[in-house]
């Protein structure tokens, strides 16, 4: 009953910036911990970003220093701000909501992607 609606992603050159965005709604109860995801050609589904509920956040190695995430906690909504792009961050992205029932399990809910190209 949960849907996360991903927007934001297209076409762009290297060093260029894009902004993906991601909305809860539903039947969803709480958003503990909100991220993105991608997949690129030949590659298995990395974790891209994540921010808990309260604002901590980590990232892939290699998206640091050029994105950032970021979410509000009333629209139920998380950003994904990509500076800098490169080839290399071609992937569909995928936007995820972890909400915890104890320590060592939840329950994962899955966007349906959005593709991010970058090439010249």
């Amino acid at each position: 009953q949960v849907q996360l609606v991903e927007s934001g992603g297209g076409l762009v050159q290297p060093g260029e910036s894009l902004r993906l965005s991601c909305a809860a709604s539903g039947s969803i109860v709480s958003t503990d911990v909100m991220g993105w995801y991608r997949q690129a050609p030949g590659k298995q589904r990395e974790l891209v970003a994540r921010i808990h509920y309260t604002g901590i956040t980590n990232y892939v190695d290699s998206v640091k220093g050029r994105f950032t995430i970021s979410r509000d906690n009333a629209k139920n909504t998380v950003y994904l701000q990509m500076n800098s792009l490169k080839p290399e961050d071609t992937a569909v992205y995928y936007c995820n909501v972890f909400v915890g029932a104890g320590r060592n399990y939840g329950v994962n809910y899955w966007g349906k992607g959005t593709l991010v190209t970058v090439s010249s």
